[in-house]
Formats: structure tokens, sequence, C-alpha cells
């Protein structure tokens, strides 16, 4: 059975939770909810967005082409986020792409719900502003790490990164794994010095 807004303990991580009963009701009634399979795309760079995705289950990677075709992964949006509000808020193009990286669950709740809400419910408008400045100091740090560390010290984090947010399995391999290609792209460099590096972390286990 469908899961309403209204009763979606996933709402208590975003700025959903901020909205009425009432409010709730109306975006549970538009929303739409769909299974996103391994390595589709919710959107891609450049897309017009018409609402955002309420992530229910699964993992999404949000990365940027660059000039010379290279993925930048800059986020991986997990269960309770939201993704495509600063694009439907700005009603700018979407400057990322985002590909599932695991079977996903998501919701996609139509721009309407969301404008006409920020602009009746300051408490749901506070909401969304602290989540886009949170946003806004984990691009500081990926900006800051990719400056003054090393890319030896920015697989490790990533690894780290991996297992604080998405934990380990009863044989304590990663609940999540990417590529070696997808962890180069994480950490912004070439795909063989990641393979070269992770294969000296797995030298000294």
């Amino acid at each position: 059975m469908e899961s309403r807004c209204e009763n979606c303990i996933i709402r208590q991580f975003n700025a959903l939770r901020a909205m009425n009963k009432e409010e709730l009701k109306r975006v549970s009634d538009s929303k739409i909810s769909k299974s996103i399979k391994k390595g589709e795309a919710l959107f891609e760079e450049g897309d017009k967005l018409d609402g955002v995705y309420c992530v229910r289950g699964g993992v999404s990677k949000l990365s940027k082409l660059s000039a010379n075709g290279k993925d930048q992964i800059v986020k991986l949006a997990s269960k309770g986020e939201v993704i495509g509000q600063r694009s439907v808020i700005a009603e700018e193009n979407v400057n990322l792409s985002a590909i599932a990286v695991s079977d996903m669950e998501v919701c996609f709740i139509p721009k309407e719900g969301i404008v006409n809400t920020l602009h009746s419910n300051p408490n749901f408008t506070l909401e969304v502003l602290r989540h886009m400045a949170h946003d806004l100091k984990e691009a500081d740090d990926v900006i800051v790490n990719m400056s003054q560390k090393t890319v030896k010290q920015r697989i490790a984090q990533a690894f780290l990164y991996l297992k604080t947010n998405f934990g380990e399995d009863k044989n304590g391999f990663l609940n999540l794994t990417l590529s070696r290609e997808e962890i180069a792209n994480v950490v912004g460099t070439a795909t063989e010095s990641c393979i070269r590096l992770i294969s000296e972390f797995k030298k000294r286990t």
C-alpha cells in the first residue's frame, strides 16, 4: 500500500516535517511513487524539473559533467533527502545529474505543492533554507578537501564516509559499494590512480 505523506516517517528527515496536516494531505494527493533501478537517471544535467524527489529508499549520486567529459560526484543522496529543490525554487534548469547507484524508491512531488507552501508557511520556508544552507556547507567542505588534501587522504575519507553513513554488513563489507570509477569521481582523480591507491590500502590490511 502506498504510504501517505501524513504518515510517512521519512518526512521527519527533511523540510516536509514543517508542513501542517492539510498541506501534507495536498502533497500526498499529488505525489507519484516511483521505483528507480540501479543505473537509471532521476534527471540529467540541464533538465527542467517540474517537482522534487523525496528519497524513501536507496541512494542516488549527484554529479556534474566537466569540460573534459569526466563526471564529478558532488553528493550521495539517501533515505530522507529531497533532491531538486534548489532548481525548483530558483526556477532554473538542474546543474547536476541524479543517477541511482542502488535500486531506489522515491516520491515525485509536483512543484506547485512546494512553491505554494513556501508562500503560505514560514516554518516550511525556514526548514527549506536550513537544508539548502547545509548543502552549501557540504559544498564548501568538498572544495577545501579537493584543494588541501592528497588523493590518498580523499580516498580514505570517502571510504570512512561510506562506512559512517551506510554501514557494514555482517562480514565487514560496506553496505553501499561504489565502482572504482565512481570512487575516483567522488575524490576527483583518474580511475587508474584510484585503482593503484586502493591496491595500496588492500596490501596494508
